[in-house]
């Protein structure tokens, strides 16, 4: 196996009372994990995340309990920089997407990769298009997300007996996290990262927001014109940038340096 750096600790910074890590390399970072065979579970926080958040203290407190929380949305990283933090937004799907090319160019050394979520057939069509590109890819197996008891039972077992080093889980949100903290203890050494609707994206049943729109933190635009059906989650938004404000006047947030 190549020898890397040791990449760096990560910084927490609360946001709203939740913890963002801090890192300039999270990809890095898995990786180095995943060599260790140190288990993970990684929480993708956007500002729509931390609205449920605080009205879900079961959400809350799982998010507390991951041990990397990115910040995947443009609120969160708008909330940094307003605090001093200068950090680039590290998006689930882009972070999925580097953690499955080393997979994929390791010659099996990191170990092999489930995908878990969707609907019928979109996880394994995603898989199979990584597969193609990257034919060294271990794929460990796939599930779509519609589970009923006996999937469940039969997926735990699966889990259990491959002991996949990857595991995405594209639930949605908060039903992603709770999966992972629920079952995590099933594969201990393995990086656990709720992905959301990433494989309709990677199967080509939907399209992320063209570039120019990520960059000027509009991503969300595009996805309300595919989902307009996602406008009461939207308004999430605006509470979170309310939110923002009166926190910022009312509390001071200092910065641990503990990893």
């Amino acid at each position: 196996m190549k020898n890397r750096v040791q990449p760096e600790s990560p910084r927490i910074f609360p946001v709203l009372g939740l913890p963002v890590h801090l890192l300039q390399n999270y990809s890095g970072w898995l990786v180095s994990r995943a060599q260790q065979q140190l288990g993970c579970h990684v929480v993708t926080l956007n500002a729509e995340m931390t609205m449920q958040a605080e009205d879900n203290p079961r959400l809350a407190s799982v998010i507390h309990q991951a041990d990397l929380v990115i910040p995947d949305g443009s609120g969160i990283v708008l909330y940094l920089m307003l605090q001093g933090q200068q950090m680039q937004r590290c998006p689930g799907i882009e972070l999925a997407e580097s953690l499955l090319k080393e997979f994929g160019q390791s010659s099996n050394e990191l170990g092999s990769v489930f995908f878990l979520g969707g609907a019928p057939g979109i996880a394994q069509q995603a898989a199979e298009i990584w597969q193609n590109q990257f034919p060294e890819l271990a794929i460990a197996g796939t599930h779509h997300g519609y589970l009923t008891p006996e999937d469940e039972q039969a997926l735990q077992q699966t889990l259990r007996d491959l002991q996949p080093r990857l595991i995405l889980v594209g639930l949605g949100v908060p039903r992603q996290e709770f999966w992972i903290a629920e079952h995590r203890h099933l594969c201990p050494q393995s990086i656990w990262i709720g992905v959301g609707g990433s494989f309709d994206i990677w199967a080509g049943a939907k399209q992320r927001a063209p570039e120019w729109l990520r960059n000027n933190h509009l991503e969300w635009v595009y996805r309300l014109y595919q989902e307009p059906w996602r406008w009461r989650r939207m308004l999430a938004l605006p509470k979170f940038a309310w939110r923002t404000l009166i926190y910022r006047l009312t509390q001071r947030e200092p910065v641990s340096s503990q990893g």
